[in-house]
C-alpha cells in the first residue's frame, strides 16, 4: 500500500514538542509510545479546548517523522467511506467520533476498523465524551470501543497553559517576553485552538509590518477583532 499522505494543513505546530502536558503526562507518553510502534488502541476524551485534536495530530506527525504510515482523520469533516481501507495505515487517528454516533453508516464504519485495529493496535480515537458516554446504537461497536484503553484530559492550568503558549510562539520563530504572553491570555479564550489562531495571526501582521510583539502591538491587534478560529 502506499504511503498516505498526513492531510494536516494548519496544523503544522501541532507536536508533542508544542504540547504543555500539565497533569496529562501519562497520556502523552502513551500516545508517544502508541505513534511509534506500541500495540495499544486508545480512547481521549475530555471538554473542548483540552488538546485532543492537537494530541491525534501530534501523534500522525511523529509517526510519520518514523516512517510510518499516519492518518488523521475528523469525522464530522469527512464522509464514512473515507475509513474503507484505512485499518492498513500504522496509526490511524480519528477525532470527534461522538458527532457521528447513532448514525447507523458511520457506525458501521467505525465497527470495521476497530474490530481491524483494536487487536494489533494503532488506532486513536477522540470525542468529547467516553466511550460508553457516546451511546452508540450498534452493541457490537460499544464493546470494541470499550476495549480502547480510555484516558480523560484535563484542562491545562493556567500556568500551564502560559508554557503552553510560549512553546507555540518559539515553535513559530516568535519572540514573546513573558508579560506580552499573560497579557494575551488574559483577554482572548482560553483554549489553545485559540491562542494558537491569535499567534499565526499576530505572526503574520508582525511580519507585515516589521514589528515586535510587544504589548502594544498585541493591543492594537485585539482591538481589531478576532482572530480567525477563535
Amino acid at each position: 500500500m502506499a504511503q498516505l499522505p498526513l492531510k494536516l494543513a494548519g496544523t503544522d505546530y501541532a507536536r508533542f514538542e508544542t504540547f504543555a502536558a500539565g497533569d496529562n503526562a501519562a497520556v502523552v507518553d502513551h500516545l508517544r509510545a502508541v505513534a511509534v510502534g506500541a500495540a495499544d488502541t486508545l480512547w481521549l476524551w475530555g471538554a473542548a479546548g483540552c488538546g485532543k485534536t492537537h494530541l491525534l495530530q501530534a501523534a500522525c506527525h511523529a509517526a510519520a517523522a518514523a516512517g510510518r504510515r499516519a492518518m488523521y482523520v475528523a469525522l464530522d469533516s469527512a464522509d464514512p467511506a473515507i475509513l474503507v481501507g484505512l485499518e492498513n495505515v500504522d496509526l490511524l487517528a480519528l477525532d470527534n467520533v461522538e458527532r457521528v454516533a447513532r448514525d447507523a453508516t458511520w457506525e458501521r464504519a467505525l465497527f470495521v476498523i476497530l474490530n481491524e485495529l483494536l487487536p494489533r493496535g494503532g488506532l486513536v480515537l477522540a470525542a468529547a465524551v467516553s466511550a460508553a458516554g457516546c451511546g452508540f446504537g450498534l452493541p457490537d461497536l460499544a464493546s470494541r470501543a470499550g476495549g480502547a484503553v480510555s484516558y480523560r484530559l484535563k484542562s491545562l492550568a493556567d500556568a500551564d497553559r502560559a508554557v503552553a503558549l510560549r512553546l507555540h510562539a518559539a515553535a513559530r520563530g516568535l519572540e514573546l517576553e513573558p508579560a506580552a504572553a499573560d497579557y494575551l491570555l488574559k483577554r482572548v479564550a482560553r483554549d489553545m485552538a485559540a491562542l494558537a489562531a491569535w499567534l499565526d495571526r499576530l505572526d503574520r501582521d508582525s511580519l507585515i509590518e516589521q514589528r515586535r510583539l510587544t504589548i502594544p502591538f498585541i493591543r492594537e491587534r485585539l482591538a481589531n477583532g478576532p482572530a480567525s478560529g477563535e
